[in-house]
């Protein structure tokens, strides 16, 4: 149920995302991403990061994934963690399967610090990263405006290694 996501997948993971682009603050991008754009993505991440996604009869559920945090190299330690469902199948557990699936590949990578960033509120998010032990370690007031409002973002951390 688990797997390697591909470029393939693409479409898929399209139509789970732009829901949260086009409906929600849980995302600051304002525009729907095209298939080809997160093909580009899925691409950059997977040269370096797992992207994961949850499968079940050839329909992806949810994806989560690693990417570098920043640029320079004493950070190449640190990543950060993204994860997203299906809109209409939360609460039934897979995120947090998916979610284990990601941090125990992370730890065999080597990885010593796994970053999620959460637009707030999100307490789905919140009540996942809280599930895992992540710790909240700041709050950025008003970075983000969308739909009319002026959005926080609230950074957990994880060290694993």
């Amino acid at each position: 149920m688990i797997r390697k996501a591909t470029i393939n997948d693409a479409n898929q993971i399209c139509e789970i995302y732009n829901y949260y682009v086009l409906n929600t603050t849980v995302s600051f991008e304002e525009v729907a991403v095209t298939p080809d754009e997160m093909a580009g993505r899925i691409k950059d991440v997977t040269t370096s990061f797992p992207w994961l996604v949850y499968e079940e009869n050839g329909l992806i559920i949810g994806y989560a994934y690693a990417s570098k945090w920043r640029a320079r190299s004493a950070y190449r330690f640190s990543v950060e963690s993204t994860i997203y469902m299906k809109h209409d199948q939360k609460g039934k557990g897979i995120g947090s399967i998916l979610y284990r699936e990601l941090i125990d590949q992370l730890t065999e990578l080597g990885v010593h610090t796994i970053i999620g960033g959460i637009a707030q509120s999100n307490p789905a998010s919140t009540k996942l990263h809280e599930k895992f032990k992540f710790e909240k370690v700041a709050t950025f007031k008003e970075v983000g405006f969308k739909q009319e409002q002026w959005l926080d973002t609230s950074y957990w951390q994880l060290i694993i290694g």
